[in-house]
This record gives C-alpha cells, structure tokens and sequence, in this order.
C-alpha cells in the first residue's frame, strides 16, 4: 500500500531476513501491518459516520451545492478552483470529441495515440515552454517519471508532506536499493544537512516536494531552494504543482513557473483534473533528453490506457480558455474569494493553520475525534468541508480542509465561518478538548505567504 512507503514503513521483503533467523517473529505484527491497521481503522470510523465516500446525488450538476442524502449542502470540497468545468466550450469541445472519435481510443500510447493528443501538447507548450508529456493522471505520471528519472546510485529526500502519489513510485525505488529519506515539513535546514551528508555518496540526491501543499495549502519555499540549486551541483527538484496550476500564474503556469520559470535541475508537474476542470498529468522537463527518456521507459506511458478523446476534447477547450483574455478576470475573481476568507476568518478568531493566498484554507481542530464533530455538525447545517486526517496529516493536526472556488458566493464563506466559530468551541468541549490543545499541537506555524 502506498500509504506504508508514504510514511517510510519497510517493505514485507525487509523483514524476510529477520523472520528466518528468529521464526518466532513471524507472529508479531510489522510496522507496517500495524500502520494498515490503523489507516483502516481510521477511514472505516469516518464512513461509519457519514462523512467520507458519499455518494452526490444530484441528477444535474451546479458546482456551488451537492445534494447527499436528500439534503442540499454548499461544497467546500472541489478542487476545480476557477470553476470551468460547466463552461460552455469546455462541455462543447467533449461532446465534439466523442462525435468525432468515439468514447474510447483504445491503444497504449506505445503503438498509436489519438490526433488530440498532439494538439493538446502543443497547447500545452504555450502554457509550460519546456519539454513536455500529457499523461493519464498526475498519479500515473509519477509512476512513470520517478523510477526513470532516478538512478541506483541516488538518493531521494522526501517532505514529509509531499503528496502520497508520489510515494507510490517509492516502492520501486526501495526494491532497487535507492536510498530514501523523509524530513520535517518544509524544513530547508534539515534538507541542506541531509545534502551535505549524501553528497560524498550519492549520484544525485533529490527532494520531492509540492508547489502548494494539498492540505496546509502552503507554498513551497522556492527561494531558499533555488539557493540550494544554485549551491549543490547534485541536488535535484521533484515538485508537483498539482494545486497550484491554473488559477495562478501567466496562461496558468502555476504557483512554480511564476515564481522559479526555469531551472537546469528542476522537474515540475502540473495537473489538469483541477482548475483546468479536465483530466491528465503534465510532466514537464528541463531538457528534451529527459523527456524522451520517460516517453519511452515510462512503465505507464506503455501499459496504460490513454486520456478518453472526450476528455482530450474538453483539455483542448480548456487550454484554449487558458490562453485567452478570458482567464485572468477568473483568476481575479477567485483571489478575491482567497482574500476575503482570509480576512473573515482572521476577524471571527478562526484558527487558520497558515493565512495562504493559495485556494486551500485549513482550520486547525486537533485531534480526529474533533474534526469528525466538526464535520458532522457543518452538513447539519448545510455545508460540506473535507476532513484532513491521519494519514493525510499527523494524527493530532486534524483539520477542516476547505477548498475556496468561483462557484462559492462570499455569503457562502461568510455563513460557514460564522457557523465554524459558533460550533468549534462546542465540538472542542464535547470532545474534552480545548483550543489551548489545539494550538500546542500546531505549534510549528508557517510563514505567511
């Protein structure tokens, strides 16, 4: 499971040697059982509270509300930040594509890809000028970039938030003998001290990291590691911008190009499943070399099926919105939604996590028994917010992870914070808890952005 490397958990085979030395050890539970374990009772008690994988029952689709259980409530809990996904051309370019090229084009990219493929990437190449390939899904990009990129001889440092997509590929490298670390969240004197110490080692040694966290929704800190670039001749960025793309940044470049546009040693990924309001991976590279490299050995680039035309169809229409006139008042118009949250949440003493102008706000509950009151109390009331919990985060920085869009109206933020602030105290006390609790287990604060 890719929970176990996520959390650096040995994998079965490690243990192989100790059980044939001591048998007995056989009947004690790895660590990695035990992390199953309660991974799954963790999420089992959270779908026996009706709080995770529910089931949308609206016939038709809004963007602003979802109907569950027959009661209509305001989602907080879409990633499709700029709100595109029923925009007119965007559902004309699917339903064109499906006339034209059917439901399915299915052949592995290896022998033959379908015409949109083409035009898609070089819509794409006016978003990210570099070396690119369209992928099925971000999660299937990783798969095929991470055991191609690095070597043997190297060694990966993840963060400690870094999304688990991008542990999955671990299990490959661990199989090889890579060695692989994980740091304290964005924690640059941690990653230069670990530099330092596998730089006499190691080939290459690479940090995997996400341009905007996915649960803190806190930028990665692009400066101090671009000195480290510029520092350490072996040291490598893996950065996933899955969160960041679209929304913001020149034609939706993302929260990394804006800021870093090129770097000799830093690989970037994009996303196009959340504000582009489509599906795929983007998988962008400094050098062609290593963009042929994955195109050709990338495991999933081979043996999985391709992006369904309709979907091609619907990213053309999309990356075609992206590069027009159309895009920044969308990009304004949910700056200000990020900007008021803010703001409203500050005034109402809501316990943000970070204040991020990222569209990804988090309010810090403490511990699982908390969040699962708060969440409940919420769809009570009319709203639908995402629970961060373990394993997503550490067990005692449960959080509400509310996901800010252009289909949200700002009395929409407004009556949830207001309805956060009224029932927080209440949840913290049934659950004999306090917010003085809830601080100390959030005592390491991010710098705001």
């Amino acid at each position: 499971m890719y929970f176990l490397s996520f959390f650096g958990a040995f994998s079965p085979s490690t243990f192989l040697p100790i059980y044939k030395h001591n048998p007995r050890r056989i009947m004690a539970k790895s660590r990695s059982t035990q992390q199953l374990e309660t991974i799954e009772k963790t999420v089992s008690y959270a779908a026996d509270q009706g709080i995770i994988h529910l089931l949308v029952e609206d016939q038709v689709a809004n963007g602003r509300t979802v109907q569950i259980k027959g009661k209509e409530l305001v989602n907080f809990g879409s990633c499709s930040y700029l709100g595109i996904e029923l925009h007119p051309r965007i559902k004309a370019g699917a339903i064109d594509a499906v006339h034209r090229y059917g439901s399915q084009f299915a052949s592995s990219r290896a022998y033959l890809s379908a015409a949109l493929y083409g035009e898609a990437e070089e819509l794409l190449q006016q978003i990210f000028p570099h070396p690119l390939i369209l992928a099925p899904s971000l999660t299937l990009g990783h798969l095929s970039n991470l055991p191609v990129l690095i070597e043997d001889e190297d060694a990966v440092i993840m963060d400690h938030q870094v999304h688990a997509s991008l542990g999955m590929a671990m299990h490959q490298l661990r199989s090889r003998g890579v060695k692989i670390e994980m740091i304290r969240h964005s924690h640059i004197g941690m990653l230069e001290n670990r530099i330092r110490k596998l730089k006499d080692t190691h080939r290459k040694i690479w940090y995997l990291a996400d341009g905007i966290y996915s649960m803190f929704g806190d930028f990665a800190p692009l400066d101090e590691l671009k000195v480290l670039l510029d520092t350490y001749e072996q040291f490598h960025l893996y950065i996933d911008d899955a969160h960041g793309s679209g929304w913001m940044g020149e034609k939706g470049c993302g929260s990394v190009f804006s800021r870093l546009p090129y770097h000799p040693r830093m690989y970037v990924t994009a996303s196009l499943a959340k504000s582009f309001a489509t599906a795929g991976g983007v998988l962008i590279y400094p050098d062609e070399a290593s963009r042929r490299k994955v195109r050709v050995c990338g495991g999933t680039l081979i043996f999985s099926g391709p992006i369904q035309p309709p979907l091609l169809g619907a990213a053309i229409a999309s990356l075609r919105l992206h590069l027009s006139d159309e895009l920044p008042p969308l990009q304004a118009a949910l700056r200000e939604r990020i900007a008021y949250f803010n703001l409203q949440a500050e005034e109402k003493g809501i316990p943000l996590f970070s204040e991020s102008k990222a569209p990804v706000g988090f309010i810090s509950v403490g511990t699982p028994a908390v969040g699962y009151n708060m969440v409940r109390r919420l769809m009570r009331l009319g709203f639908y917010t995402n629970l961060a919990v373990y394993p997503s985060v550490p067990y005692k920085n449960t959080g509400l992870r509310l996901a800010i869009n252009n289909h949200l109206r700002f009395e929409d933020i407004d009556r949830l914070l207001d309805h956060i602030a009224a029932e927080l105290p209440l949840a913290l006390a049934e659950e004999n808890y306090s917010i003085e609790e809830v601080y100390k287990a959030f005592n390491h604060q991010l710098e705001r952005v």
